[in-house]
């Protein structure tokens, strides 16, 4: 390729190079917004040099890709609408193997390279490419400059965008773990919310089968064993008959009684323990080649609860929604940790970072799953690939005197 006729050398004068660093530290004292930082740094970089355009790509929350978190007009209208894997083209590359790339001209003609459409890299000849690190390890984004004419980046000016990678480096973990901790609490809130909710309307539905059902039955009782003190004098066999019936009655206000109690606390666990009630569970589904692995482990009451009623919702996702011929169950206590699996080798789906858009969940199911997980100090995990199955597995820590 023939470069252009103007050829700039240098990113930045001496002059303008400890202003801007200056401008930069500034930059990153505005507050806990990742975006706005980006963009401003963006905005710093592209004003203080001859580059035509800026982009900071910030790691998601996944940790598995690159997000678009600021650019210079006109890509700042696709910030947050870029998605990179890590690995996947130039800036792709660099956060994978946390090493400067330049560029001068020819972009198509390395491997690395990959189109992206929103952004227009083919009107751009030059570009630099650095990892944004806090320390060893600690990548938080990938910082790229463009430039329509040929640009000669020298060392000097890959040095000075590393040094501006690490100057906001810090300022974006510090965003992003802020970000993270508000979404945390969102989350919290709306699960309390809807835990609140779903209490009152199973308290509504306990009261109403209460009413409609257990109460009835017993004054029907009361009728059944009054009659049958006025007949057991007079009439010894209609006696006999009203005691039957009354019989009767009591096993079906058992039996709602039982229904009632369950639906607050499953049964099966004072019974059985988590092993037999997850293998109870598992005997309850619809036709499905289901292999268990249980251990025989009594643990906390809370606990237990917990773990079934994960299990309850997985199998019950994999029943309607994963179209699996079969599933495992597996339940240890290793190394201080309860670790409850279930896995399947359904349709799958691609797990995305807002996990209330999962459709196998419809949301609420993987959200109430992680957040009953999380109320017991435990953390729930999903794998899945479309055509390959999905594996959530639960692990709780117990306490010490527990695991010994």
């Amino acid at each position: 390729m023939i470069p252009p006729a103007h050829t700039v050398h240098g990113l930045v004068d001496a002059d303008r190079e400890a202003a801007l660093l200056l401008d930069i530290v500034e930059a990153t004292s505005h507050g806990p917004g990742v975006e706005p930082l980006a963009a401003a740094v963006a905005q710093l970089i592209t004003t203080a040099s001859a580059s035509d355009v800026c982009f900071v790509h910030v790691l998601d929350d996944s940790d598995r890709a690159l997000t678009l978190a600021g650019a210079t007009p006109p890509f700042d209208q696709q910030v947050g609408k870029v998605r990179l894997p890590l690995g996947s083209g130039i800036s792709g590359w660099v956060a994978s193997h946390r090493t400067p790339v330049v560029i001068v001209d020819n972009k198509e003609a390395d491997p690395r390279y990959v189109p992206i459409e929103a952004l227009r890299g083919a009107s751009y000849t030059s570009m630099a490419s650095v990892p944004m690190e806090t320390g060893p390890g600690g990548l938080v984004g990938v910082l790229n400059v463009h430039t329509i004419d040929r640009r000669d980046f020298t060392d000097r000016d890959i040095e000075l965008l590393l040094v501006i990678g690490r100057l906001i480096a810090g300022a974006l973990h510090q965003a992003r773990l802020h970000r993270q901790l508000a979404a945390r609490e969102r989350a919290h809130e709306n699960f309390a919310e809807q835990v609140i909710a779903a209490q009152e309307v199973e308290r509504r539905r306990l009261a109403g089968d209460i009413h409609d059902g257990i109460s009835q039955r017993l004054v029907t009782l009361t009728y059944r064993l009054d009659a049958a003190a006025r007949a057991v004098d007079n009439d010894p066999a209609d006696a006999a008959i009203q005691i039957a019936k009354a019989r009767e009655m009591v096993a079906l206000t058992l039996e709602e009684a039982r229904a009632a109690i369950s639906g607050l606390r499953p049964p099966v666990l004072d019974d059985l323990g988590l092993a037999g009630g997850l293998a109870s569970l598992a005997s309850s589904m619809p036709p499905l080649n289901l292999d268990l692995d249980l251990a025989d482990e009594r643990l906390p009451e809370h606990i237990e609860v917990a773990l079934y009623r994960i299990a309850q919702e997985c199998l019950q996702n994999i029943v309607k929604h994963a179209g699996a011929t079969a599933a495992t169950v597996a339940f240890t206590v290793v190394g201080g940790d309860a670790r409850l699996e279930v896995s399947d080798n359904g349709v799958g789906f691609t797990t995305a970072d807002d996990r209330s858009r999962d459709s196998r969940s419809g949301g609420y199911g993987m959200l109430s799953m992680a957040e009953r997980a999380e109320l017991v100090d435990g953390r729930l995990t999903v794998r899945s690939r479309p055509g390959a199955g999905t594996t959530i597995t639960v692990t709780i820590p117990l306490h010490p005197a527990h695991a010994d």
